[in-house]
């Protein structure tokens, strides 16, 4: 027994980061499984319908709030959460990784989000929800609405490279700075999916969710197996 919380408290299992970061999957979690639940009870349709058209001009529902530059925004911000980037961002940072010598930390990354990125699939074929029909779509989309893949791709790619790539960062500062631009990041991309009328509030809700519960488990992974450190260790040496 004692030589097997020393094992934990070597890998900082006990630590309470790392407890928090369990919490706030359970939370996460939580919240994902809330909002599936009341969206299949028809729950959610009131709400989604008053925040689609709150960013809707007041007379014209076909208007975004703010006019054509507001729509070229959400178009530009949404790019941000589309599958083909977060494939080219993944690469291109386990790329820079591997060119580094930290081939554990890369294959980690990308089995990661590929993972992630399954999960999201299932999850749209299970639920199979219909887009919204109140606006028009601003942008071509051509599956389930349920959860927003943007939202969780963002939450998930954004958080998990965040949080991975904190291990390497030694000022506070700098991993403070890197979270909160991820976590920006991926609340701007949910935003837009709403802005561009392409999906319900409670499809991004549910997608940012989800990703963070993906996001926040992926780094509890990696710290409590050590599945990097000691092997990256030596190959940067």
């Amino acid at each position: 027994m004692q030589k097997s919380l020393r094992v934990l408290r070597s890998r900082h299992l006990l630590e309470p980061a790392a407890l928090l970061l369990v919490l706030l999957m359970s939370l996460a979690a939580g919240v994902f499984v809330w909002t599936a639940d009341e969206m299949r009870e028809g729950e959610t349709l009131l709400r989604d319908r008053q925040w689609l058209l709150s960013l809707r001009a007041p007379n014209d529902v076909a208007t975004l709030l703010g006019g054509a530059s507001a729509l070229q925004l959400a178009r530009e911000v949404t790019a941000l959460g589309s599958p083909w980037f977060l494939v080219l961002l993944v690469g291109g940072v386990g790329g820079v990784l591997i060119a580094m010598h930290q081939r554990r930390l890369a294959l980690f990354i990308v089995v990661a989000t590929s993972g992630g990125a399954l999960l999201n699939t299932g999850l749209k074929h299970a639920f199979e929800r219909a887009r919204p029909d109140l606006v028009p779509h601003e942008v071509i989309v051509a599956n389930a609405s349920f959860p927003s893949g943007h939202a969780f791709g963002a939450a998930m790619v954004y958080l998990t490279l965040a949080a991975l790539l904190t291990f390497r960062m030694q000022p506070r500062a700098a991993r403070v700075i890197l979270l909160v631009l991820a976590i920006g990041v991926a609340l701007a991309v949910g935003v837009s999916r709403v802005a561009l009328g392409v999906h319900w509030p409670s499809d991004v809700l549910a997608g940012w969710a989800a990703g963070s519960a993906w996001a926040l488990a992926n780094w509890i992974i990696a710290n409590a197996t050590g599945w990097f450190d000691a092997r990256d260790r030596s190959e940067s040496a």
